[in-house]
């Protein structure tokens, strides 16, 4: 790509990204030094072990902690406070109960001066997009903890955001439904190629989805690892490639020894 000087939609940029906590009277040191880029379209994922630090970062990207050091910006513009730019799924659906699926739905847009039809449009093409034609007026409890976690994934990506975040969104599901999901989740970023950065504890699901894993650390949080992924998709977890990669992930994570390896 030649550099025009133009930063394209969805690109990001965190330098000397630094966080910290007042416990009982101590500074502790959440994420520190965290440096990193992530080009427009791209698909990354944040692994490793509790406490590191990835739902922290997500949080700050997102715009729902301003207190942090070094910068963040969104297609070259420091982030300030929550926006619309920035979508985010979280592990639990978070679907209102006494709205429809659809109404849950457009509720993301009640901020967005859209015209009416615009808006109308945009839930129903959302909801083709995540497979849910035909629930558009069923409750939350009418739908499996599959159906709910895609309702969420339309919701946070019908006002068109340039970036979506993923907090662990398939986290509380069982393995079956999770790698059906997982699929789902690929065929919407290839039909969108929407920036997304996936937080998750699942090294096959990083390794299935992503273009780059960054392994991260505890105390404080930071990145020690970028492994780019140069695998032709859909991917073949039973490829020796693929396991090797797990292995390798694994291991940065401190998760394996060399004779568990």
């Amino acid at each position: 790509m030649v550099d025009d000087g133009v930063t394209e939609r969805g690109s990001l940029r965190l330098d000397r990204v630094g966080k910290q906590y007042n416990v009982k009277g101590r500074m502790l040191d959440v994420l520190r030094d965290i440096t990193l880029s992530v080009a427009s379209g791209d698909f990354i994922s944040l692994v490793g072990a509790s406490g590191c630090g990835k739902s922290t970062l997500l949080r700050l990207i997102v715009g729902l902690d301003p207190v942090f050091d070094g910068e963040i910006r969104l297609d070259g513009e420091p982030i300030r406070g929550t926006s619309l730019r920035r979508g985010i799924v979280f592990q639990d659906h978070r679907l209102l109960p006494w709205m429809t699926l659809e109404e849950n739905i457009a509720l993301s847009l009640e901020r967005l001066d859209w015209p009416r039809e615009r808006k109308r449009d945009a839930v129903r093409r959302h909801i083709e997009l995540v497979g849910l034609t035909g629930f558009e007026h069923a409750f939350p409890y009418q739908l499996s903890g599959g159906m709910a976690q895609r309702a969420a994934i339309a919701r946070g990506l019908v006002g068109e955001p340039e970036i979506l975040l993923l907090d662990e969104p398939l986290g509380a599901l069982d393995a079956l439904t999770r790698i059906r999901l997982q699929g789902e989740l690929l065929r919407i970023w290839q039909s969108r190629r929407v920036t997304m950065i996936l937080v998750t504890h699942d090294v096959e699901e990083a390794i299935y989805l992503s273009d780059r894993v960054l392994v991260m650390q505890p105390r404080p949080g930071r990145v020690t690892r970028e492994i780019a992924l140069d695998l032709p998709r859909p991917r073949d977890r039973a490829s020796p490639v693929f396991i090797e990669l797990r292995q390798q992930i694994l291991r940065d994570m401190g998760a394996l020894d060399a004779r568990a390896a």
